[in-house]
């Protein structure tokens, strides 16, 4: 598993080029050639960007679903929707499909954000808007998610 650290800014060009950051290169050297996949988020407007072993962790998870429960099927048709696989090319950029740039209203000021084993592609305003809305109630959410007392329940 990959643990990745940090919020980037860059640009997308008017094909949906995004210029990776030299820090996030840094961290995902180990898996860089084995390629990524890029797909819609489930909870927000924005798209998340599997390297590919955490990817296959993933459907290796998914797959084991029972598909003859229609929430099931459901549920992986919608997960799987627009994905893409990608490839970063020579100059270090991603090329991240029309129609999933369109899903996060990605034009031109994008916010490349860790999520510990994947990276949140966002549109600037959207990723300060989810930010700002996330702030008054954070406190609490940590709390909850974080605040118990059975260290064990984390593990």
């Amino acid at each position: 598993m990959i643990n990745l650290t940090g919020t980037y800014e860059c640009k997308a060009d008017a094909k949906g080029r995004l210029m990776i950051s030299s820090a996030y290169k840094k961290q995902l050297a180990p898996v860089l050639q084995e390629g990524f996949v890029v797909k819609r988020a489930v909870f927000q407007p924005c798209l998340e960007l599997y390297p590919m072993q955490e990817w296959n962790a993933m459907m290796n998870k998914i797959n084991k679903l029972n598909r003859f429960v229609k929430k099931n099927n459901d549920f992986i048709r919608r997960f799987t929707a627009g994905v893409k696989v990608v490839e970063m090319d020579a100059s270090g950029r991603l090329l991240i499909p029309k129609d999933l740039c369109a899903f996060a209203s990605i034009q031109k000021n994008v916010v490349l954000s860790s999520a510990i084993n994947i990276i949140e592609i966002w549109d600037k305003d959207n990723y300060e808007k989810a930010i700002d809305d996330a702030t008054t109630d954070f406190a609490a959410l940590a709390e909850e998610v974080m605040g118990n007392t059975d260290v064990d329940e984390l593990s």
